[in-house]
């Protein structure tokens, strides 16, 4: 997973609420085993119309916003179903971190194994983010989360994040990362097992 310290980039206004997991990707979209591929079908149903004709007015078919880094969004991000293909599908856009008032918590716990960074802010300050970088069409925005602040313009937030998930997302640590943090132990268990217990690693095993 690729360490989260901070991200300098443009931040892009996305105002509205109750986001689903199916606006972010359709679920036309899923038949993918990878985790890559799914960055041209974010928000599809919302940058292009039936035809598949891009729509002028949607914020990431705007020159000035098309290639952020940082989104700024409504309450309750990410709610609806648990595929984690919404994640992947930000990602892989080049989406580093998401700022809202509220994250549905499967999809935050997702964002937290891949990398992305969910930033929690007060709604004042949320508005006062989207307000300005409707207002600044292109304007960059630095999240840093080793300083847990987010700064644009002239607006700084202070954000909090528990240390665990903190580290997690500084060393890009995601669950098999952690796992390995124990390798040693690990062998050491296994080098002490009994020899009647079950061992996948002989041959024949699960046959």
């Amino acid at each position: 997973m690729k360490p989260f310290r901070r991200e300098d980039g443009v931040l892009i206004p996305l105002d509205r609420s109750d986001i689903d997991t199916d606006q972010i990707i359709p679920k036309q979209f899923l038949k993918r085993i990878e985790r890559t591929g799914y960055g041209e079908y974010l928000f599809n149903d919302w940058r292009r119309d039936p035809s598949g004709a891009e729509r002028p007015d949607f914020v990431l078919n705007q020159d000035d916003y098309a290639a952020g880094t940082v989104m700024v969004t409504g309450r309750n991000f990410g709610c609806g179903s648990s595929r984690e293909h919404a994640v992947w599908a930000l990602a892989d856009y080049g989406i580093r971190a998401v700022i809202s008032e509220s994250f549905a918590d499967i999809y935050r716990s997702n964002a937290l194994g891949s990398g992305l960074l969910p930033v929690k802010l007060p709604d004042h300050e949320v508005r006062a983010l989207i307000d300005l970088a409707t207002e600044q069409p292109g304007i960059t925005v630095a999240v840093d989360l080793e300083a847990q602040t987010v700064t644009c313009g002239d607006l700084r937030f202070a954000f909090e994040m528990d240390p665990f998930e903190r580290r997690r997302l500084l060393e890009g640590l995601d669950d098999i990362g952690l796992t390995l943090e124990h390798e040693a132990e690990i062998t050491d268990f296994e080098a002490r097992r009994p020899a009647w217990m079950p061992d996948l690693a002989r041959a024949g095993a699960g046959s």
